[in-house]
C-alpha cells in the first residue's frame, strides 16, 4: 500500500469499515499530552468492532478454533455462534446493571466465552480489563481496586498443562477487599461445582434466557475500549488505556500487513488473552479482518514438545506467532518433534515479547519453517497497541535479517536520542528509541494518573514518545532493538545493551537462557552479572551466577529488576511480583546469591 502521509492512509482505509457516522473533518488536539500534539480523524460512533454480519460478505465458516488442553479436543465457533454468544452475554450484563463506561474485570482462561466477554463489554460500551487467569488474588484485587470495577467475569476453573486450577476461589479472595464489586459472573470451564456466594451469578444459566440480539452502543472514537495493566519499572502496575477507533484500526491494519494475512488464512497466535498480544492478535485484529483465529489453551510442551507443530498440522495454520522464550525452550529438544508433523501450511512465522536471539531465530526459521517462511521479529509494546517495527510489510523479495525488527510500520517515525537529549542522525548509530509522531493505536493515558503517563513517556525527550528501549540503526537504516534503556550497562564509558551480551552468551550449547544486569562498580561504573540457567566458566571480572530458573512473567519476559535488587542485596522491597510465572523462583535466586557471596567471602 502506498500513501502520501499517515493522515491520508487513515482516510483511505476508514471507508473499509462500518461506521454509524463518520465526520471527515480532521481536527488538531493535544488530548494525550500538551507536549505531544496529535492529529487524528475525529470519528464518531464506531460500529465496526461490534461484530455484525454485514461486515463480511463471505464470512468464514469458522471464526474461532479453540485447541484445548485436552490433546484431542478442538472446538469451533463460527460467526453466528460467536455473535449470539456475545449478544446473550451483553444482554446479561445489561440486565444486572452494567452501564456504558463502567469497568468490568475479566479473569478467564483462553476460550470462546472469554472472547465473547470482551466483545460483550465493547458492544454495550463497558470497559473491559482482562487480568491473566494465573495471577494471584492479591494481584487481581489490586487491579480491580485501581480500575474501580463493579463487575467481574470469571470461570469456575481453568485447565493448563494437564492440570486443573481453581479460578473462582481466587476471585472470592480478591473481592473480599474490593467493596466496589456488585456481581461476579461465573462461567463453567469444567463440570466441577464450586461454592457460590451472594455476589455470584451462574453465567451459563442466565445467558440461556437472554435474547441473541443486542444492538451495539454508539461510541465516539476517543471513548475507552479497554484497560490493560502492565508492570512499570517500579513494580506498580499501570492501567494502560486504549480507545475505540484508533486502536481497532491499528490492530486490524498491522494484523493484515505485518503477517501477510489474506482472506481464508488460519491465524495462529499462541498468546494468552490476558496480554496485549492476545488482545490485538488473537481477538481484535483477526476478528476485525474476518480471520479464523486460534485460541491456544495449552502449553508448548504438554503433552510433549511437539504440541505447537501438531497444532499447525491439525488446524492447517498459515501464520504462527509465538514468543522467543518458548522457541528457546523447544530448540533444546530433538528436531524430530518438529519434523514429524506437516508444516507445509505455514506462510509466515513471527516472534513477540522480547528480542529474539540469533540461535532461536535460525532454529525457528530453518527447522520449523524449513527456510522458506519469512520470519518477522516484531517490536511493539502494550502502550503502542500493535506492531511498530517489523521486517514486513516490504517489497516482494526484500531482505529480512535474522533477529532484527528492521522496518517501521506505516506512519511510525522512529528517532534515536543521546544521553544529553540530542537527536542522533545518520546511520550506524545507537541511542534511546523514541517515536516522533502520533499513530492511531497509541495509548491515551494511564487510568487515574495522567501525570504519570506524561512523566513516563513524554518528559524524558520533549515532544517524543519514549519507548524505554534502546536501538541501533544500521548502515542501511534498519532498526535493531538492543534492550531496555534501564538495563543498559555503562562500563568505563562504554554503553552495552544487555540483549547483545545475552545473545552472545546464549550461543554456548550448555546455556539455554541468560539474563544480564548491571551493578555499580567503584572504578568501571557498572559490572555485568549474568544469571544463567546452565553452567558456564567465569571469564574476566564478570560475575556469573548459575540458577535453575530465571524470574519470568507468564508472557515469557525476564523480570530483570528483581535480579538487580537481589544482586544489590536490596530484597526488602521487590515490588509487584504477581506477574511472575512462579514467584517461588525469587526465593531460589536469593538463596543462590547468598551461597555465592558466602563462597566468595571465604576466598
Amino acid at each position: 500500500m502506498e500513501c502520501a502521509s499517515p493522515r491520508a492512509l487513515v482516510l483511505e482505509i476508514k471507508m473499509e469499515y462500518s461506521w454509524l457516522r463518520f465526520r471527515s473533518l480532521l481536527v488538531h488536539y493535544n488530548h494525550v499530552t500538551s507536549v505531544f500534539p496529535c492529529t487524528f480523524a475525529s470519528i464518531a460512533h464506531l460500529n465496526h468492532l461490534k461484530l455484525n454480519y454485514h461486515r463480511f460478505p463471505f464470512p468464514p465458516a469458522c471464526l474461532l478454533l479453540l485447541l484445548s488442553c485436552m490433546f484431542i479436543s478442538v472446538k469451533h465457533s463460527n460467526l453466528r455462534e460467536l455473535l449470539e454468544m456475545t449478544c446473550r452475554l451483553a444482554n446479561t450484563l445489561k440486565s444486572y446493571g452494567v452501564q456504558k463506561g463502567e469497568r468490568v474485570a475479566i479473569y478467564m482462561p483462553v476460550s470462546p466465552m472469554a472472547v465473547a466477554a470482551m466483545l460483550a463489554c465493547a458492544r454495550i460500551g463497558a470497559v473491559h480489563t482482562v487480568v491473566f487467569a494465573g495471577f494471584s488474588s492479591e494481584a487481581l484485587a489490586g487491579r480491580i481496586q485501581d480500575a474501580q470495577c463493579k463487575f467481574v467475569i470469571t470461570c469456575n476453573q481453568g485447565v493448563r498443562g494437564g492440570r486443573i486450577f481453581d479460578l473462582k476461589s481466587t476471585v472470592d479472595k480478591a473481592v473480599k477487599s474490593c467493596p466496589s464489586v456488585r456481581h461476579v459472573f461465573v462461567a463453567k470451564r469444567t463440570n466441577n461445582s464450586v461454592p457460590m456466594g451472594k455476589l455470584d451469578i451462574s453465567l451459563d444459566e442466565v445467558m440461556v434466557g437472554q435474547s441473541p440480539v443486542c444492538a451495539p452502543e454508539p461510541m465516539d472514537s476517543e471513548e475507552m475500549l479497554f484497560m490493560l495493566y502492565t508492570s512499570g519499572s517500579t513494580g506498580k502496575p499501570k492501567g494502560i488505556v486504549h480507545t475505540q477507533a484508533g486502536y481497532l484500526l491499528y490492530a486490524s491494519l498491522t494484523h493484515q500487513y505485518v503477517f501477510d494475512y489474506t482472506p481464508g488464512d488460519v491465524f495462529g497466535c499462541v498468546a494468552d488473552i490476558g496480554w496485549i498480544t492476545g488482545h490485538s492478535y488473537v481477538v481484535y485484529g483477526p476478528l476485525c479482518n474476518g480471520a479464523t483465529s486460534v485460541l491456544f489453551e495449552s502449553t508448548p510442551v504438554y503433552p510433549n514438545p511437539g504440541r505447537y507443530w501438531e497444532t499447525v498440522q491439525r488446524l492447517r495454520i498459515n501464520q504462527f506467532y509465538g514468543a522467543p522464550t518458548a522457541i528457546r525452550l523447544l530448540l533444546k529438544d530433538e528436531e524430530n518433534w518438529v519434523k514429524k508433523y506437516d508444516r507445509s501450511s505455514l506462510k509466515t512465522l513471527a516472534s513477540v515479547g522480547e528480542p529474539i536471539n540469533h540461535e532461536a531465530w535460525e532454529w525457528f526459521h530453518n527447522v520449523v519453517g524449513d527456510g522458506r517462511c519469512p520470519l518477522v521479529d516484531t517490536w511493539w509494546q502494550t502502550e503502542t497497541g500493535g506492531v511498530c517495527i517489523a521486517p514486513l510489510p516490504a517489497e516482494p523479495g526484500a531482505e529480512i535479517r535474522p533477529a532484527m525488527a528492521m522496518r517501521p510500520f506505516f506512519g511510525i517515525q522512529p528517532a534515536l536520542f543521546g544521553e544529553k537529549g540530542q537527536i542522533i542522525t545518520g546511520n550506524d548509530v545507537s541511542g534511546a528509541l523514541c517515536i516522533s509522531q502520533p499513530w492511531p493505536g497509541m495509548a491515551r493515558t494511564i487510568f487515574g494518573d495522567h501525570q504519570r503517563f506524561v512523566d513516563a513517556y513524554f518528559k524524558p525527550y520533549q515532544g517524543q514518545y519514549f519507548t524505554g528501549d534502546g536501538a541501533y540503526r544500521t548502515e542501511d537504516g534498519y532498526y535493531q532493538i538492543t534492550g531496555r534503556m534501564d538495563d543498559v550497562i555503562n562500563i568505563s564509558g562504554h554503553r552495552l545493551g544487555t540483549a547483545e551480551i545475552e545473545d552472545a552468551l546464549d550461543e554456548h550449547p550448555d546455556v539455554p537462557e541468560t539474563a544480564v544486569i548491571g551493578i555499580p562498580h567503584e572504578i568501571k561504573g557498572e559490572g555485568k552479572t549474568p544469571d544463567k540457567s546452565a553452567s558456564c566458566e567465569s571469564i574476566s571480572s564478570v560475575f556469573f551466577k548459575v540458577v535453575k530458573r530465571l524470574p519470568k512473567t507468564r508472557s515469557g519476559k525476564i523480570m530483570r529488576r528483581i535480579l538487580r535488587k537481589v544482586a544489590m542485596q536490596d530484597t526488602s522491597n521487590l515490588g509487584d511480583v504477581s506477574t511472575l510465572d512462579d514467584p517461588s523462583v525469587v526465593t531460589e535466586i536469593i538463596e543462590a546469591h547468598k551461597r555465592y557471596r558466602s563462597h566468595a567471602a571465604k576466598k
